[in-house]
């Protein structure tokens, strides 16, 4: 039976008469990446803040690792958020070290992490820069390596890729991924949907503070499907092919057709082969997430 890193039990959080957090409930596994979505204003930087013990719910629990989250957690918790918060005229690696022994590390034991983590990321130059003379993208990097030095067993990212050019995107990436093969737990929240798809192992989505969808990327593809199909052929259509399915776009040797069940799609291929159709390709068109995004936020405005 899996372990859950954390569990969200009908909180709430209002600020003054706007309530931003709306009894949203939710189990994170342990180990896995946990996408949170919603649009600007859906309630998800208000949990984050209670995850991370900066406020408190008004109402309902949080529990980290099994126990009610209270403040000896947050030295086991790393958090990204998307407006830094880097001190501009501090020297990078006495910046780093600095918040590294606030999270509780000894002096010696982040020194040897930093240099480490410089010499991975080829940056052993910035050691003796000030902040502010780092571009953006560098000073994420940073960021980064001040949110990870004290291995937490729960990351946070808030929109991490920013600011980054291709390759050093694609380094973050490896290095995220690489955590969480080793057992990190990472909760990623981000507006680009396709890096969803392609790092996030399950997702909550949430709106005006409350659960529109949660569950694994997967099932929740499978989920919204409208069983269509996209097949690549050579050859002669059968004449009576909109009988057996609906056609919902052709060019040439390539069409779309919607079916009542997948489980038709075989008898369809079957019938195409039959009739002297070579079939070259094919495969189920699933929802992409930013689709599904777009329609449940829509729904629920």
């Amino acid at each position: 039976m899996s372990k859950n890193i954390l569990e969200i039990q009908d909180v709430v959080k209002a600020y003054d008469k706007y309530i931003a957090v709306d009894k949203i409930r939710f189990d994170m596994p342990e180990g896995c990446i946990f996408g949170m979505l919603g649009p600007n204003g859906a309630g998800k930087s208000s949990l984050i803040r209670m995850i991370t013990t900066i406020t408190r719910p008004d109402s309902g629990k949080i529990y980290f690792d099994g126990e009610l989250l209270n403040e000896s957690h947050p030295t086991r918790i790393g958090y990204m958020p998307e407006e830094r918060g880097l001190y501009k005229t501090m020297k990078v690696g006495e910046h780093l070290l600095y918040l590294a022994q606030l999270k509780g590390m000894k002096r010696a034991d982040a020194l040897s992490e930093l240099k480490k983590w410089f010499n991975k990321l080829d940056i052993l130059s910035w050691w003796d820069k000030k902040v502010e003379e780092l571009s953006k993208g560098m000073q994420q990097k940073i960021q980064f390596v001040a949110t990870i030095i004290h291995r937490p067993q729960l990351l946070i990212l808030d929109e991490p890729f920013s600011g980054l050019d291709p390759i050093n995107a694609e380094l973050l990436k490896n290095e995220i991924d690489a955590l969480h093969h080793q057992g990190t737990s990472i909760i990623f929240s981000t507006h680009r949907m396709e890096q969803v798809e392609e790092i996030c192992d399950r997702i909550i989505l949430i709106n005006k503070g409350r659960n529109v969808l949660e569950g694994s990327v997967k099932d929740i593809k499978n989920k919204f499907k409208e069983n269509l199909f996209e097949i690549q052929y050579e050859g002669i259509l059968p004449t009576d092919l909109n009988s057996r399915a609906q056609v919902t776009k052709q060019t040439a040797n390539c069409l779309t057709v919607q079916l009542t069940t997948d489980k038709d799609s075989n008898i369809l291929l079957q019938y195409l082969m039959q009739n002297g159709v070579y079939i070259t390709a094919f495969r189920e068109i699933l929802p992409s997430l930013n689709e599904i995004f777009i329609k449940q936020v829509g729904d629920t405005n």
